[in-house]
């Protein structure tokens, strides 16, 4: 086992972990370490810890030396939004103020858009997630930022929850598309793609960092 551990540390793997809600992609990260006996182990692509669905771990410094490679595919996440009502955080963990106003038809923009992350988000500032510094009450704007929603569907309606697909450019953040409907939060958000890795593929075991790479689109 010791050999097989040092193989992954020296050739690199990826691992591809479907993150429970509550947790950080931190925590994934170090339960991998801990598992495999790694010592080098990172990530590429946070995810909120209210969020869900695919992580993709990487184990050894060959692998996090990619880390800018896969952090640049694009992601596909299904959310359940709530509409007619507004949240602090932009999901059902904040403070909830009804507003009763539910639009018949939503306007689902694509495209390049420019986006402003919400206060509570994985972002760092000066090396703190933003998030913990919202939560201690400090008064803060993130910065505007543009990226691409490749394409954007309602899926379905239930009374006031609507169910959505959005496939987005790395860095868009799914809680502020939502909050720019209108009156309109997260009740659950899942990250269920990541470039060509899906999050039915997750599971303990590694992937050698050869494979993965091999599946990546060609960087020419």
């Amino acid at each position: 086992m010791a050999e097989a551990h040092a193989d992954l540390a020296s050739e690199g793997a990826v691992v591809l972990a479907d993150k429970p809600s509550g947790v950080t992609s931190h925590d994934v990260v170090a339960q991998v370490r801990r598992e495999l006996g790694v010592r080098r182990v990172g990530h590429a692509g946070t995810l909120d810890p209210f969020a869900t669905g695919l992580l993709i771990v990487l184990v050894g410094r060959p692998a996090t030396r990619e880390q800018a490679r896969f952090m640049g595919l694009p992601k596909t996440y299904r959310t359940v939004a709530r509409l007619g009502a507004v949240s602090t955080t932009g999901d059902r963990d904040g403070e909830i103020t009804v507003t009763g106003r539910v639009p018949e038809r939503l306007e689902l923009p694509t495209g390049r858009i420019r986006q402003r992350p919400p206060a509570y988000s994985a972002v760092k500032i000066d090396g703190e997630r933003a998030y913990k510094r919202a939560r201690r009450g400090e008064r803060f704007e993130l910065p505007e930022r543009e990226v691409t929603v490749y394409r954007f569907e309602e899926l379905g309606r239930e009374g006031d929850d609507v169910e959505l697909e959005i496939e987005c450019s790395s860095g868009t953040y799914v809680r502020s598309l939502v909050a720019d409907l209108g009156d309109a939060y997260c009740l659950e958000l899942r990250r269920t793609r990541i470039g060509p890795f899906s999050v039915e593929e997750a599971g303990p075991e590694p992937i050698p960092l050869r494979d993965a790479l091999a599946r990546l689109p060609s960087s020419d």
